[in-house]
């Protein structure tokens, strides 16, 4: 029976079924919301969490059916989809709703998918994921409809059994799955492909925000990118674990991260590096007399204003510690007065030797493990300090920024550690 039927010509009839079964969801829905969870039993909350799992799927299911038959919409405003409605109407941004328009028809095509979504057992996300599968497939020249229908039919039974990232992990494989024998070598053949074109995708941005912070983005192939992720994480992962054994709240993850990525510059060798500008990778720096006798003075980090950026002097002396640093030393008027000697990272078998004697950060009460901590000059290099193991001290990233901070001093109690203390 037609809804037509049921209206009446002004479209007011309380026999209408859609706007009745609309009405009883509105109701229900409507009813558990004014109860408090906070008094459900235990299973309550887990029948109620298992069921609306499935009334989602089912939701969207109702969702991509209507935006699938949703052209008359857009003929009465002439558009090309309901989108534009839907942006004006219901505030959905337009590349929000046309992402969900295409999904609807992309949905359409497939019946077992369809059914998966109508009875609450494929939800939107893997729906989204299996039409993908699907798409990629429907290209595929080795492909046949047969494989096509059979894959359809083992995404939408995975669904049941996996989570969306892994149900997308399988239909990378599914038609390998299929038949092995005529697909393996497809598929190899798909990565070189794919493997050739992350190379002409690679890119790296990078930009001065002007606020003391470098901003930078970019894409990797994949197995760089997994590796770059590896090693992050690697000086990432031990800061967060001695924050948590000290019962230290977490900072963010992404800061982590980002922490984590700065500390894997700062151990790269210079040694290893390509030669840079004629010269080996070294940082040079260049700051005036006057700013070099003041603890608040400022640097220039590269030959000058225009080709490199001003950093503190106490960022300069604490750069010195991990990196071939040159200082250029300027009068008032800008002529050279010195062209001060390179700086060396403290030498592997150095570190060694440090870690044999400190086994932990030498700050008074720091026990970070010294695979993480920096190897500090007690007597600032640029002072006349040497790169050797009498002036030479172990300390975290933390208490490294504190031991070149203007605002602290430090001093090596007779124990050998490192004591703190804020000037007044």
């Amino acid at each position: 029976m037609s809804v037509e039927n049921h209206v009446d010509h002004w479209g007011t009839s309380p026999r209408d079924p859609v706007a009745t079964a609309l009405a009883g969801i509105e109701t229900a829905l409507g009813d558990l919301l004014a109860m408090d969870p906070g008094y459900w039993r235990t299973s309550q909350k887990k029948d109620v969490l298992a069921r609306l799992e499935i009334l989602k799927a089912q939701q969207a299911a109702l969702e991509l059916r209507v935006l699938a038959t949703a052209g008359d919409i857009a003929e009465e405003t002439g558009d090309r989809d309901a989108s534009a409605w839907v942006r004006a109407n219901l505030l959905v941004d337009k590349s929000v709703a046309r992402t969900q328009i295409r999904l609807a028809a992309a949905v359409s095509k497939h019946e077992l998918l369809a059914a998966g979504l109508t009875d609450g057992s494929v939800s939107r996300d893997k729906a989204r994921v299996i039409t993908k599968a699907l798409d990629a497939i429907e290209t595929n020249p080795v492909a046949s409809a047969e494989d096509l229908l059979l894959a359809e039919k083992l995404l939408v039974d995975y669904a049941t059994r996996l989570t969306a990232n892994e149900l997308r992990i399988v239909g990378r494989r599914i038609l390998v799955e299929i038949d092995p024998a005529r697909f393996e070598d497809a598929e190899a053949k798909a990565l070189l492909a794919e493997e050739e074109r992350a190379q002409q995708k690679t890119a790296l941005r990078i930009w001065d925000n002007h606020d003391g912070t470098i901003g930078f983005d970019g894409v990797l192939p994949v197995a760089m990118g997994m590796r770059f992720k590896t090693h992050v994480e690697a000086w990432a992962q031990p800061r967060k674990q001695q924050l948590v054994e000290k019962d230290t709240p977490l900072p963010p993850w992404e800061r982590l991260m980002g922490q984590g990525f700065a500390r894997l510059l700062e151990t790269i060798d210079p040694d290893t590096q390509p030669r840079h500008g004629g010269d080996a990778t070294t940082i040079n720096v260049v700051i005036s007399l006057d700013d070099l006798r003041k603890e608040l003075g400022t640097a220039i980090l590269g030959f000058d204003e225009t080709n490199g950026t001003t950093i503190s002097a106490t960022e300069a002396r604490k750069m010195a510690c991990n990196a071939t640093i040159i200082p250029w030393v300027l009068g008032t008027d800008g002529q050279v007065l010195d062209a001060g000697r390179s700086s060396r990272f403290f030498q592997p078998t150095q570190r060694k030797a440090l870690r044999l004697q400190q086994k932990c950060c030498q700050a008074e009460g720091c026990d970070m493990p010294p695979e993480w901590c920096d190897a500090h000059h007690l007597e600032p290099w640029s002072l006349g300090g040497k790169t050797d193991l009498k002036d030479g001290v172990l300390l975290c990233p933390h208490h490294h920024r504190l031991a070149h901070a203007p605002a602290y001093t430090h001093e090596r109690l007779p124990d050998g550690t490192i004591r703190f203390t804020r000037r007044p």
